[in-house]
């Protein structure tokens, strides 16, 4: 069995001081400058670590920021497969009514443009390195590229036009400018570019590094860089490029679909074939809020957790009962509040005594209840795994081509690993097998930060989601072009008024 030495996504400054009875004055004896910084391989390993630990907060101890709990507020909930039955910011994204001073938006704004602001700073001083290899510098770079990729993706999706900030700026900071926000294409053309560098560059894995001492899972590599960018193509509906790259990872021969659903997202299974580019946690040294955000209430084994990330039953019914997906959830359990937790049996109906009617059902997914309950958990976050491969492959070639036979046998393979009922080819037409290629993404992907951008590239975001407010009884509040984008965080607006909200929702 192979070892690996999973990347603990954390960083941390010390600094030390003394003071006596005669000073209060501080003693520095260390001090971290761009003169003595970045002056070794070790140094521009430790900055490059730190831009992965942005994917996860990076504060030890509160980790439930960006892709590690609340990028899902906005991905998940603001969609048909995601419930939150509290109010406040998470309630108004549920209920699809938001606003720019939502906090929710606002952090993940924040934390994303964090993300942007280390990647900038290490591409621009490791650059400039000599004390390092050639080789040694493009490993790193390409590496935070890629990185910064996966935050410009993540803005376009929820902001279209943003800021676009890059390693030029800090040669020549402007910390007063009221930047205009560059149009999507501009931003695509700067990740494109980056991760065709970084697709030359990076290795298929770290085993045989000889740039890291192990084999560091969780990094950055040749196909994590290739399926983003054709999931950037997608996006753009250059549907040949997109079916060519996903061919590319299919190609690699290293990945494959783990053995079963539940299995794959078991705390244990921190790293599997399927993942090609994952969020890590160690629940000892650095775990994250993942269980306490998606654990049930009141549960008698998994204590004291939130459910602030639920699914909707609308969402949970549309499941075949032969698939095993349907399996993880928290349809039903004893409480111990003394109550036998449950879903209403009609619209409005009113629960007997001992009885609570759930509004929202929980999901296993980040709620293992046969793993450790404990308040820092170590669940891994997939950012890019293969059964999204194969899905987006077959998307791209429904669009060429129609249903083909490579398509619906991709599609079917998904399907095949939770034992759900088959599409059969020659039942569809490419309108049909288009909507059963996004219903299978929803079944597939839920709270994996993926289904708010899936509906608005199959143009079906007001479509999809009022009919399902129609459904339980909401006002369909979606309208487009408005609800397209989210509106720039107030506190943004404030600050440069070139990020003007008209036209969206506010």
């Amino acid at each position: 069995m192979k070892k690996y030495n999973i990347i603990l996504l954390a960083a941390a400054v010390f600094s030390a001081f003394s003071c006596n009875k005669s000073s209060l004055e501080p003693k520095i004896y260390s001090s971290l400058t761009s003169q003595n910084a970045f002056l070794t391989k070790s140094d521009a390993i430790a900055a490059v670590n730190a831009v992965y630990a942005r994917l996860k907060g990076p504060s030890v101890g509160d980790n439930f920021d960006y892709w590690t709990v609340r990028h899902f507020a906005l991905t998940d909930l603001t969609t048909d497969v995601a419930h939150c039955s509290y109010t406040g910011d998470p309630g108004q994204l549920s209920n699809i009514q938001w606003n720019s001073a939502n906090g929710l938006i606002g952090e993940d704004y924040r934390q994303i443009y964090k993300l942007v602001a280390n990647a900038n700073n290490a591409i621009y001083n490791i650059s400039a390195m000599t004390t390092i290899s050639a080789a040694q510098k493009s490993q790193f770079l390409a590496e935070m590229k890629f990185l910064r990729a996966i935050a410009y993706s993540d803005l376009t999706d929820s902001w279209g036009p943003v800021i676009l900030n890059t390693e030029k700026d800090i040669a020549n900071p402007n910390y007063t400018a009221k930047t205009s926000p560059s149009p999507v294409a501009d931003v695509d053309a700067l990740m494109i570019a980056d991760l065709q560098n970084a697709i030359t560059v990076l290795p298929v894995d770290y085993s045989k590094s000889d740039i890291y001492s192990t084999n560091d899972v969780g990094r950055a590599t040749k196909g994590a860089a290739t399926f983003l960018l054709a999931k950037i193509y997608l996006r753009q509906h250059q549907w040949q490029k997109a079916a060519d790259l996903t061919k590319q990872v299919i190609d690699l021969n290293i990945y494959q679909l783990y053995p079963s659903y539940a299995g794959l997202f078991k705390e244990a299974n921190t790293w599997c074939s399927e993942n090609i580019f994952s969020v890590l946690s160690d629940a000892n040294v650095n775990g994250t809020e993942l269980l306490n955000h998606f654990g049930p209430l009141s549960h008698p084994y998994l204590t004291d957790r939130w459910q602030y990330y639920a699914v909707t039953w609308d969402f949970y019914h549309s499941y075949g009962d032969e698939d095993d997906r349907k399996k993880m959830f928290f349809t039903q359990y004893d409480g111990v509040d003394g109550l036998t937790h449950k879903e209403e049996p009609s619209p409005g109906a009113t629960a007997p005594a001992g009885v609570l009617y759930m509004p929202d059902v929980a999901t296993m997914k980040y709620a293992d209840p046969n793993g450790a309950n404990t308040y820092y958990d170590g669940h891994s976050v997939d950012i890019l795994r293969y059964a999204d491969v194969l899905l987006s492959r077959a998307e791209a070639l429904n669009e060429l081509g129609g249903p083909t036979a490579e398509a619906v046998a991709l599609v079917n393979q998904v399907k095949a690993r939770s034992h759900a009922k088959q599409l059969v080819a020659s039942t569809l037409t490419q309108s049909t097998f288009r909507d059963a290629l996004l219903q299978e993404r929803g079944w597939e992907l839920y709270y994996e930060g993926k289904r708010r951008a899936d509906l608005k590239r199959f143009g079906k975001y007001d479509v999809v989601v009022n009919a399902y407010l129609k459904r339980t009884g909401q006002t369909q509040t979606v309208q487009l072009p408005r609800d397209e984008f989210f509106p720039y965080p107030l506190s943004q607006t404030q600050i440069n008024p070139n990020l003007s909200n008209a036209g969206r929702q506010q």
